[in-house]
């Protein structure tokens, strides 16, 4: 591994520190080296605070250096502005000698423009170190500004004889499928996204509150598929705690901490357009089967992880089928994991 690499692995693990505070942005993580040692690290810590550039530039002692050395970064400088200054402008300000760049930014009021005011500067400029790496923890922020709309991942937990649920279970009491610590694990992955999507039959079985608790971080938008509005003014979903939004085809209107938004019919090309007009970045699909179906089913997802516990059930409903490439597995407590992408 190359020294650029090396230095381009810690913005990466800076970066990803910011995790679950900074959507709608993406991670960026920052290192700065003077003759060969790190003198100043940053990375964006929340949305509409400083970006990883300036926090690294800040915990520098000696600002005098920094037109002797090499700033890293993760993702393309801004070069407007937006709720921050544009930090290109403060690399051309500090004189930086050179700049090393993960990947260029999507963002089209970014995109080679950051890197352009850096050349037109006479700063030299390298772009595209670990990119593979830096493109794959911001896959919400680029899908959703590459294709024009959110990241869909697709998660649910099935028996080792493929059952969502306990057909013979007692109502209103959940029949659990993983392991307590694989919950607590699921909980992370709900902090990683901008909202959590799921049908009004889960809501009826289950009222779940669609919410993190395991783990500290903001909860994300809470998304329901209801088309003629059937689910109880009671439910937890609709407590006013999160954020919430209703998709149903009767009424457009913001009731008691609930946003109705009306569409023609809930098709997930609708429903994807309708969230990335709200700039909503990333979707967790929970379910039911029917919800995560209807997405796999038009091929608008981009990453699905199956949980298969070791319990088994008699009867229930079948799990959903998809057609993927496995890309990692591993066993958490007993229950083995599958991640897929779209084949």
């Amino acid at each position: 591994m190359t020294f650029d690499e090396q230095m381009m692995h810690r913005c990466l693990q800076l970066a990803a520190m910011g995790k679950g505070n900074v959507a709608p942005n993406p991670m960026v993580g920052s290192v700065i080296v003077h003759e060969g040692k790190i003198i100043g690290e940053g990375y964006h810590q929340q949305f509409g605070g400083p970006h990883a550039e300036v926090n690294a530039v800040n915990s520098v002692d000696n600002q005098e250096l920094l037109s002797e050395c090499t700033i890293y970064v993760s993702l393309e400088p801004c070069s407007h502005f937006g709720k921050t200054p544009p930090c290109a402008n403060l690399l051309v300000q500090k004189n930086f000698k050179r700049v090393v760049v993960g990947t260029l930014d999507a963002h089209a009021k970014v995109f080679k423009k950051g890197i352009k005011r850096l050349e037109d500067h006479g700063i030299d400029v390298t772009v595209g170190v670990c990119k593979k790496e830096c493109l794959e923890l911001n896959k919400a922020f680029f899908t959703f500004h590459e294709k024009k709309r959110p990241f869909v991942l697709l998660k649910w937990a099935q028996t080792e004889n493929g059952l969502l649920d306990n057909s013979d279970g007692k109502q209103g009491e959940v029949s659990w499928i993983s392991a307590p610590e694989t919950q607590v694990k699921v909980h992370e992955w709900r902090r990683e996204f901008h909202s959590i999507m799921v049908g009004k039959n889960t809501v009826i079985n289950d009222n779940p509150s669609l919410t993190i608790r395991a783990v500290d971080s903001t909860n994300p938008i809470r998304i329901v598929l209801d088309s003629r509005n059937e689910i109880s003014s009671s439910a937890t979903i609709k407590n006013g705690e999160v954020r919430t939004i209703v998709f149903n085809v009767e009424k457009d209107e913001n009731q008691n901490g609930v946003q109705y938004l009306q569409l023609s019919e809930l098709t997930p090309k609708l429903i994807l357009t309708s969230l990335h007009d709200q700039q909503i970045q990333s979707v967790l699909i929970e379910g039911g089967k029917s919800v995560l179906q209807s997405f796999i089913d038009v091929n608008l997802w981009d990453e699905a992880r199956i949980i298969t516990g070791k319990t088994t059930f008699t009867s229930g409903t079948q799990a959903p089928q998809i057609n993927g490439q496995k890309i990692k597995e591993e066993v958490f407590f007993g229950d083995h994991i599958s991640y897929l992408r779209p084949l």
